[in-house]
């Protein structure tokens, strides 16, 4: 079993950032090998998959986001991170951290001026 806090949402004016973390605990074992990751889901539109970071530092972006948003995790402390830079009011949405086969509860994020 892995619970997943996020925590980071809120408003912000398009081209401001937003640092999303995600702090993992439980069975450490699985958070090690796991990979962790956000996806997001706006009202209306099906849930994407914005970044992915595999146990030993590989990462996916969507192409969304691509050159804008930076996935980090930090494995000493079960923590993944996104760095969200140069946000566009469609990056709006429900973030979710997700870590294997767990899901965080969320954390929303805003653009808008």
């Amino acid at each position: 079993q892995v619970q997943l806090v996020e925590s980071g949402g809120g408003l912000v004016q398009p081209g401001g950032s937003l640092r999303l973390s995600c702090a993992a605990s439980g069975s450490i074992f699985i958070i090690s090998i796991a990979n962790m990751g956000w996806y997001r889901q706006a009202p209306g539109k099906q849930r994407e998959l914005v970044a992915r970071i595999t146990s030993r530092g590989a990462t996916y972006y969507a192409d969304s986001v691509k050159g804008r948003f930076t996935i980090s995790r930090d494995n000493a402390k079960n923590t993944v991170y996104l760095q969200m830079n140069s946000l566009k009011p469609e990056d709006t949405a429900d973030y979710y951290c997700f870590s294997g086969q767990s899901q965080g509860q969320g954390t929303q994020v805003t653009v808008s001026s």
